[in-house]
């Protein structure tokens, strides 16, 4: 199973990968670590696909080669609907969670100014990090996956 948290940046993508991946058995890939792997500096929406599109393939490969024993984790904003179509086109299982919340937390300069989210369109499930706990948010992705821990 590929289980993608994105959002803005500082909506609590790292940190629920991270208590997500110590309860069950699962990899995480995230944008940060990505970056710096790839030395992808390119912040513009062409530069932002080619980051998620390698992301989306690194994910594939993994969850094919572990076949569901061990999870993918994909923690990164993925702000554009063809990056989540391209990942949903190689695997159309993949669980998609936005997560976002209220108020600041210092990294709104960061924020993609262009990001493309229609609830209507798409099957996401929708956490705001600011309303519920760390473990309550855990809680629901767990579910929403069909997952055990």
């Amino acid at each position: 199973m590929i289980i993608v948290l994105f959002g803005q940046p500082c909506s609590g993508k790292s940190t629920l990968a991270n208590i997500l991946t110590a309860k069950l058995p699962a990899d995480n890939i995230d944008g940060d670590d990505l970056r710096e792997l790839f030395v992808n500096k390119d912040y513009s929406r062409e530069g932002r696909i080619k980051n998620l599109n390698r992301a989306s393939d690194i994910a594939h490969f993994l969850n094919h080669k572990n076949k569901g024993y061990v999870h993918v984790v994909l923690s990164l904003v993925y702000p554009y609907k063809e990056a989540r179509d391209y990942l949903r086109s190689l695997n159309p299982e993949v669980k998609f969670v936005y997560l976002h919340y209220a108020g600041e937390r210092g990294r709104e300069n960061f924020h993609v100014k262009d990001f493309e989210l229609d609830l209507s369109e798409e099957e996401v499930l929708t956490l705001n990090t600011s309303r519920h706990s760390e473990e309550e948010c855990i809680k629901q992705i767990i579910s929403y996956a069909k997952l055990s821990s």
